[in-house]
């Protein structure tokens, strides 16, 4: 939490962006292909694998549970994750169909239906001064439903664009995901501690996993050419679509958590975990659920609107924060 604190106060760019951009252009002048391509897949799958083994042992099961009593704020959060998003995703698509190459389209409505980060969204809460704990189980849950739900709203929205939700897909995110995840959390007891300790350890992990399966998606789409059919045109419309489609659900989530009551900081922990979609687990998701030669342009809009999720919630958690330090103040005047 303390790097990213580092990266929202001190730096306008994402140093992690610049690694993405630097794998895609590695991509494109060394594509993994031939020999090299059986490699690079096994590599991933075991990148993949580590990834989800690591989730499971972080994530603390009392931590889950105890967040669960709050089921207001979990409902409402859930909402916004997987029925608001891709009810906006869907609309987008259909919207823009006429406009955009199809894998383009099919990667913003993929990205609707991913879900909510962990550590972000905890961070940018702690920042803004809510409800941790809640965020915590919100965000926790979120991922441990979306490696069921997300597959499963593929298969059903997007049909004849993915793998969908076949036997081979499940067993795919069976053997690569959910046993992991479960060995994981079988192991959390040995080396939850140390890894909560050795957090740079497990950032490694993290962000090189998912450099590493970029790799691969875009060596795969410059193998098959699908780069040629998008133009600079293309890609700053789907970065405006990241914003646009960010700012409605953080309206939307707002709005809502103010009509219904909640308090300031159980706001907060609804909007951020609420408007937030996971890259981590994402950009290996797809290599599953979708061919490997589209992968490259699918998960586009997701790596854009990470970006924009960074940018724009740690201008919104600062002034959380602010509006929580006036009130403090005028607290202590009052007094």
């Amino acid at each position: 939490m303390s790097t990213l604190r580092t990266l929202i106060d001190r730096s306008p760019i994402d140093p992690y962006l610049l690694m993405l951009i630097g794998t895609v252009g590695l991509a494109a002048l060394c594509p993994a292909q031939g020999a090299g391509k059986p490699i690079a897949d096994a590599a991933v799958a075991l990148a993949v694998a580590l990834l989800f083994f690591l989730y499971g042992a972080r994530l603390s099961p009392q931590a889950v549970w105890s967040g669960l009593a709050h089921w207001r704020l979990q409902g409402l959060t859930f909402a916004s994750t997987f029925i608001l998003f891709p009810v906006i995703g869907l609309g987008l698509q259909a919207v823009l169909k006429p406009f955009l190459p199809h894998d383009i389209l099919v990667g913003i409505v993929y990205l609707c239906l991913l879900p909510s980060t962990v550590q972000s969204s905890i961070a940018f809460t702690s920042i803004a001064r809510g409800n941790v704990p809640a965020a915590l189980c919100s965000a926790s849950v979120s991922n441990l439903l979306g490696v069921v739900i997300t597959p499963v709203l593929v298969s059903l929205l997007l049909p004849g664009s993915s793998v969908g939700f076949s036997a081979h897909a499940l067993e795919d995110i069976g053997v690569q995901i959910l046993l992991p995840f479960v060995v994981g959390q079988a192991a959390r007891p040995l080396i939850g501690d140390w890894l909560l300790r050795h957090r740079t350890l497990t950032s490694v992990v993290d962000r090189g996993s998912v450099l590493l399966v970029v790799y691969a998606a875009f060596s795969a789409g410059m193998v098959a050419g699908v780069w040629s059919r998008l133009s600079v045109a293309d890609l700053a419309v789907v970065l405006v679509l990241s914003l646009l489609v960010l700012a409605l659900v953080i309206a939307a989530t707002t709005f809502a958590s103010r009509r219904l009551g909640f308090s300031v900081a159980d706001e907060i922990a609804i909007v951020f975990c609420g408007s937030k979609k996971s890259m981590a687990g994402g950009i290996p998701m797809a290599t599953i659920l979708f061919p490997g030669h589209a992968v490259g342009m699918i998960v586009l809009p997701l790596m854009l609107f990470h970006q924009a999720q960074l940018f724009v919630c740690a201008t919104l958690a600062r002034r959380y924060a602010a509006r929580d330090e006036r009130a403090v103040e005028a607290v202590a005047v009052a007094a």
